[in-house]
């Protein structure tokens, strides 16, 4: 289970986040929504390490990774899908999901997991492609991809709809809702998109000026009156 208790980050003079504190159960999605500029990639850079916390602590699986460098964060089982994909558009397909294996031995870091192919088929068909060619949908499947090649115990996805057409928007939809399935797994999702987190949030949160100010169980959002909360 992620725990995050009292975490506090600034930018200059301005208090991003302001004691945020919560929970991110194995086997549950757990979706954070806000509107922009509420701090929510804040949150999960702090989470990843690339922002070092100010205040507050970060546990993981009962061990504190407040401390952690992002690389250490990733040895311990946690991936990031960052907003915007960030694959490497030079390299193929499959060489970007090769990088998913970084964490592993070399020897165990040569071929790509079936799995990842099994859940995402355009990746196979595509995966002599550079990552560049693909469209934005087929890009953020691939970025989807290489972080489960890590194995991940800890999924954490920044806006994965932004900018996707419906088709794959979907699609991504189905492939997280097996990942839950699977029961191994604690899924971050943040998103503004509310009909796509209603039907995948196993817990919600909502984010304000960098707080938590509302919480509660997936099946309840339309009746906690959460779709008036983010809508832009």
């Amino acid at each position: 289970m992620l725990q995050v208790q009292q975490l506090h980050q600034y930018y200059g003079g301005s208090h991003i986040l302001r004691g945020l504190s919560f929970d991110a159960k194995i086997g549950e999605v757990t979706c954070l929504l806000g509107r922009n500029g509420v701090g929510k990639t804040t949150l999960l850079k702090c989470l990843m390490g690339l922002i070092p916390a100010k205040e507050g602590k970060v546990e993981w699986e009962g061990k504190a990774i407040t401390g952690y460098k992002p690389h250490q964060r990733v040895q311990a089982g946690i991936a990031y899908v960052p907003q915007g994909r960030e694959i490497f558009p030079r390299l193929t397909v499959e060489e970007n999901l090769l990088m998913g294996l970084s964490r592993f031995p070399a020897g165990q870091a040569k071929t790509v997991p079936a799995f990842i192919y099994e859940l995402f088929p355009v990746l196979l068909e595509m995966k002599h492609r550079r990552g560049g060619d693909l469209s934005g949908g087929q890009q953020q499947q691939l970025a989807i991809g290489r972080a489960l090649a890590s194995q991940p115990r800890l999924l954490i996805l920044d806006e994965p709809t932004e900018g996707i057409q419906p088709s794959v928007i979907k699609e991504i939809g189905v492939v997280i809702k097996k990942l839950a399935e699977r029961g191994d797994m604690a899924i971050l999702l943040v998103e503004q998109f509310y009909d796509f987190a209603a039907e995948l949030a196993d817990q919600y949160l909502v984010m304000s000026r960098g707080e938590i100010i509302q919480q509660g169980r997936g099946e309840t959002m339309e009746a906690d009156g959460v779709r008036g909360l983010v809508a832009i």
